[in-house]
């Protein structure tokens, strides 16, 4: 299983990759392998706000329907477009081609919550068993 080392990561299987004030938003690996094929990706509006631990939008697999968690607070400056016409790119590309926003980040601190890889990688071990 892939978990970047330059990412931090949520207990609900959100990635967040800091660029200074900015922070891309996808799911981990972790997630895209236990929902499926993803179908539809529903996205926020640009310029609405989102708050950390809030739903922010929906992935759609052939297996189920699940809620997007917010790592941390801020303004979406960024949806990723492409997602619309080839949803599959969360499957193929978690890391990449598979991200799903981008926000203007409101309070750094709340990125003292997030999970570091190590801690990642236990968790989903741990969920595996």
């Amino acid at each position: 299983m892939e978990v970047p080392e330059e990412l931090l990561y949520t207990q609900e299987h959100e990635w967040i990759r800091v660029e200074g004030q900015n922070a891309v938003i996808g799911i981990t690996q972790f997630a895209q392998d236990q929902l499926g094929d993803i179908v539809f990706v529903e996205l926020p509006e640009v310029g609405s706000q989102i708050e950390k631990e809030s739903p922010f939008g929906v992935v759609e697999s052939v297996k189920t329907v699940s809620d997007l968690y917010a790592p941390v607070s801020g303004k979406i400056i960024k949806v990723n477009q492409d997602l619309e016409a080839n949803p599959e790119n969360v499957n193929s590309e978690p890391y990449g081609k598979g991200w799903i926003v981008e926000i203007e980040v409101s309070d750094a601190k709340e990125l003292d919550s997030l999970l570091n890889p190590e801690a990642y990688l236990e968790q989903c071990k741990k969920e595996q068993e």
